[in-house]
């Protein structure tokens, strides 16, 4: 940083100015750390701006430099976890693999990055944080899973095990909205399969994270396989 300061500019900024970014930046990420060590100890209801301020050694009013509230660094430790978990789906992806393969993969990346992120995954699909309000901001990020198993879908030749009953108006109406928001040439039913097989993605791993499978598929490998393939089958991958 030093060098930085004594050299005229830095990629054609003024260094100083690059200077008190990076430090802006560096901070911003101590304080998300912290707030992240405090998730583990009181949950997100407990979560706390003088708390974060305190612990880091600053006056709670320069802390709300950074964060003007309590529920904009909530929003973006949220962000955060959606881009984590997001990005792991996708790291396990490998297009070029078979479908069934991919889908496995998919589930077990995400899978596996909640287990290492407990309270992450906790804060964006455990119970509501009262009073907080979820901005549109975080609707991009909650989508990139859905999204990877989408594609894998979209590169599939579909032949699901069961046709299902036929879909209500309301039902076909929403699935026609879920089309439009993918930008995606499934059919309806295609998409609504989808979206229950999603729900049982996160629907496994939080029983599994929240000791629900006590005494019954505990520890829950062979289970979660199991889950991944008759989903497979669900939305008709080969």
């Amino acid at each position: 940083m030093f060098a930085a300061l004594t050299r005229g500019t830095l990629d054609g900024m003024p260094a100083s100015k690059t200077a008190r970014e990076r430090a802006r930046a560096e901070l911003t990420r101590e304080i998300k750390d912290e707030a992240r060590r405090q998730l583990a100890e009181v949950g997100a209801h407990g979560l706390s701006l003088r708390a974060v301020a305190r612990e880091l050694g600053m006056v709670s009013s320069a802390l709300y430099r950074y964060f003007p509230s309590r529920d904009h660094l909530l929003t973006e430790l949220i962000i955060d976890a959606y881009n984590e978990v997001g990005e792991a789906a996708e790291r396990a992806d490998a297009p070029s693999a078979p479908p069934r393969d991919r889908w496995l993969r998919i589930w077990t990346g995400t899978r596996d990055w909640a287990k290492r992120n407990p309270h992450e995954y906790a804060l964006i699909y455990g119970s509501p944080v009262p009073g907080y309000r979820a901005p549109q901001d975080t609707i991009t990020p909650a989508g990139r899973v859905p999204r990877a198993l989408l594609r894998v879908m979209e590169a599939a030749d579909l032949a699901p095990a069961s046709p299902g009953p036929p879909l209500s108006g309301e039902l076909a109406e929403q699935a026609r909205r879920i089309q439009a928001a993918l930008d995606t040439s499934l059919s309806e039913a295609d998409l609504l399969r989808l979206v229950t097989a999603w729900t049982h993605l996160f629907g496994a791993i939080s029983f599994e994270l929240f000791g629900q499978y006590a005494r019954t598929a505990d520890p829950a490998d062979a289970y979660f396989a199991y889950s991944a393939g008759q989903f497979a089958d669900l939305v008709g991958l080969p």
